[in-house]
């Protein structure tokens, strides 16, 4: 075939290529979330997937026995009000267009929690029995509500399925079957909630900024990694860290970022924490 490019200015190739760079990296830029990440899914669709996942968990009773708010009203008390003053520390991006519910898991063999997009929470009796202090599971709710905040679900969907994906979501083409064969992909297995080492370095470090405005020690997580750590240590595989990286240096980071922020680690001198966990079935 003729080169055809001969026919073709340079110059004009040329001004072609910047147009187009410039076209991209506008188009790029404003596309930045509130955390200035490129994400061309908008956050209401977090939302809609994150309720259309919401009502499969609940739908599946076997997988997943969510305690019902009306019959564990004070359980449900505690955790929401944990959940609100995270929020109003003034650090969650998304604090108002969010939901941000959370549901209790009664299974008390696993150590686990993990958050959809658009801001629902799901917490395992397991993970809440397992720890000690409040500021634990402020540490745990400050990470889970980090993954949503950053939108690290809808990025990495974005990154696994391509442009096709986010060209769809955002002309409506066919974006609610795209968003329900997911809906059914993390229904039927949580590994499809597994993020990236990059995602869960993000979400640490973002829980100690969370923590940094309220009463809670702002190194929680860390707290959490280190009982984690002595499970493991003891021969047992917590479930929570066959889905995360292992805490190996991530005690360490939070750690650090705790002192950089010059934030409180003294854990409250009176909690409730025991009393709430009383509440459980």
């Amino acid at each position: 075939m003729e080169n055809i490019s001969k026919y073709i200015p340079s110059t004009y190739i040329h001004n072609l290529l910047i147009y187009i760079t410039v076209a991209f990296t506008f188009f790029a830029f404003s596309s930045c979330d509130r955390n200035n990440n490129v994400n061309f899914i908008d956050p209401a669709e977090d939302v809609v997937l994150g309720q259309q996942l919401s009502e499969e968990i609940l739908k599946n009773r076997e997988q997943f026995p969510v305690l019902n708010p009306e019959q564990y009203p004070q359980s449900y008390a505690y955790l929401r009000d944990m959940v609100k003053t995270i929020l109003e520390g003034g650090e969650v991006a998304y604090r108002e267009e969010f939901p941000w519910k959370i549901y209790i898991i009664k299974d008390d063999n696993t150590l686990n929690a993990f958050a959809t997009p658009g801001g629902y929470i799901y917490v395992y009796t397991g993970l809440i029995k397992f720890l000690e202090t409040e500021g634990d599971l402020a540490g745990v709710l400050g990470h889970e509500i980090a993954h949503a905040d950053l939108r690290h679900a809808s990025r990495q969907l974005q990154k696994a399925h391509g442009l096709n994906f986010v060209l769809n979501l955002l002309t409506g083409g066919d974006s609610r079957n795209i968003a329900g064969e997911i809906v059914a992909q993390l229904a039927g297995q949580l590994a499809g909630l597994q993020f990236s080492r990059e995602y869960e370095k993000e979400a640490d470090a973002r829980s100690v900024d969370y923590l940094a405005h309220t009463p809670y020690p702002c190194n929680g997580a860390a707290m959490f990694f280190q009982k984690m750590e002595e499970q493991e240590k003891g021969g047992r595989v917590p479930s929570f860290l066959s889905t995360h990286p292992h805490p190996e240096n991530r005690i360490k980071e939070i750690e650090k970022r705790s002192r950089k922020l010059g934030c409180s680690t003294e854990p409250s001198a009176s909690s409730p924490y025991q009393q709430f966990k009383n509440t459980l079935p």
